[in-house]
């Protein structure tokens, strides 16, 4: 029964979280990319309790029992950052039970997604293998969904895996684009009804204002007679100290969340931005940063160039909007992230800030980057090192990943498949 007991024990997927990291170690000779566009050849990066102290191409290491990676020939990376996920509230898809991501009702900015999160994900090691060290995890549903968190990939529970809390509240926009009901006619309806459906969407809009115009007057009270709950969890977006991440893709639902940045002052963030590269000005003018949901999907609309969804970033970027890059799709569930920006990358971006649109900007755009998004002296040592590009798929092979320092293993239930039926066939 033991033997049956430890054998079912190893074979487990779940990985044991690393202890905290004390002391010093070194990682030396790779080809470091720091994350805003530098990059250092023979690099020496120092770690010391889990913080970046220390690099340069100069950097020389102590003598004596010193920990020192070797990353000669291998290229060093800051830790990807998945901007806008479920990770942790979805499962399986196709499994209701294992879906944890909506709550009832149209405006809930109370919500907080973490309370949902699950650290023992098993989808949750799979993208540590790719170079994915921390998601935002992001609520659903209704109008206003409530508050993410930034998660580090590391964790024993929810509790321990928090790394930025509820810093972005999550609006979606009512669509403001008429489709026409091609079954209609079968069952004796009209389908001429797009003026209806806008006009809905805008009474949703104007729903969504008057709660935001509510909530400021309730603020600038000085006692409350009554304390209310979804008031209180917009103080944080009215004091700047949270972001409001509005959901929307086409250009008349992005001049609709510029209005929110006109009349309450908010920091917005557009989520999708498909049409973004139509107004890049106004997006610039207004600072607004974009998050690009999925790149590799079909244009929005007939007419435009096919390879639209592959270049936006690089229009927007150009433009000088701050511009991010996510992986959407409920597939892949965000493993496809670095070979999302590389193909960003051959479309126009260039391969230094297509790395900065999955680190630096994503950390900027989710109000982390002081902590993390770069190699650079004070940030936690969240970092990655590659064998080749880790924006390329054939040569990204993740030999070493560290989270605040701790050495994190890569193992997955991908490796541990490849591993058994390797095993099964006599594959060496």
């Amino acid at each position: 029964m033991l033997t049956l007991f430890l054998g079912n024990a190893f074979s487990q997927e779940t990985v044991y979280p690393a202890p905290a990291q004390k002391g010093n170690f070194y990682i030396k000779g790779g080809t470091v990319h720091v994350g805003n566009g530098q990059v250092i050849s023979n690099a020496t990066i120092q770690v010391t309790d889990g913080k970046i102290v220390a690099i340069g191409s100069t950097l020389s290491i102590p003598s004596g029992d010193v920990k020192v990676i070797d990353a000669s020939g291998k290229h060093v990376y800051p830790g990807l950052i998945l901007a806008n996920s479920q990770l942790g509230l979805v499962e399986v898809n196709s499994v209701r039970a294992t879906i944890d991501h909506t709550e009832i009702g149209t405006i809930n900015p109370s919500i907080r997604s973490i309370i949902a999160y699950n650290s023992d994900s098993k989808v949750i090691n799979t993208l540590r293998a790719n170079g994915i060290l921390l998601a935002n995890v992001v609520p659903q549903g209704g109008l206003v969904s409530g508050s993410s968190t930034v998660v580090q990939l590391d964790a024993w529970n929810w509790e321990d895996a928090a790394y930025d809390l509820d810093g972005r509240m999550h609006l979606n926009m009512p669509s403001l684009v008429a489709r026409p009901n091609r079954f209609a006619a079968f069952f004796g309806q009209d389908s001429r009804q797009g003026a209806d459906v806008i006009k809905e969407a805008f009474s949703r809009i104007d729903e969504i204002k008057q709660f935001f115009r509510e909530a400021k007057a309730y603020h600038a009270e000085a006692k409350h007679e009554k304390i209310n709950l979804k008031f209180e969890a917009t103080k944080k977006l009215f004091d700047k100290k949270q972001k409001l991440f509005v959901h929307c893709d086409l250009v008349k639902e992005m001049l609709v969340a510029i209005d929110f940045v006109k009349e309450f002052g908010f920091e917005v963030v557009i989520v999708g931005g498909s049409e973004g590269w139509q107004i890049s000005e106004l997006l610039k003018q207004h600072n607004i940063a974009v998050l690009l949901n999925q790149s590799h999907s079909l244009p929005t609309t007939q007419d435009d160039d096919v390879d639209l969804p592959y270049k936006t970033a690089a229009i927007l970027h150009k433009a000088g909007v701050l511009v991010a890059i996510n992986d959407e799709d409920g597939q892949t569930r965000g493993i496809n992230l670095p070979f999302n920006a590389g193909t960003a990358a051959a479309y126009g971006m260039g391969k230094e800030a297509a790395l900065s649109a999955i680190t630096l900007n994503a950390a900027k755009v989710l109000g982390i980057d002081q902590r993390t998004g770069s190699i650079e002296t004070g940030k936690d040592a969240n970092i990655v090192i590659s064998d080749g590009d880790i924006l390329d798929m054939k040569s990204s092979v993740i030999r070493h990943a560290f989270i605040q320092g701790r050495q994190i293993s890569l193992e997955s239930k991908h490796t541990q498949l490849n591993d058994r039926y390797r095993h099964k066939y006599g594959i060496k």
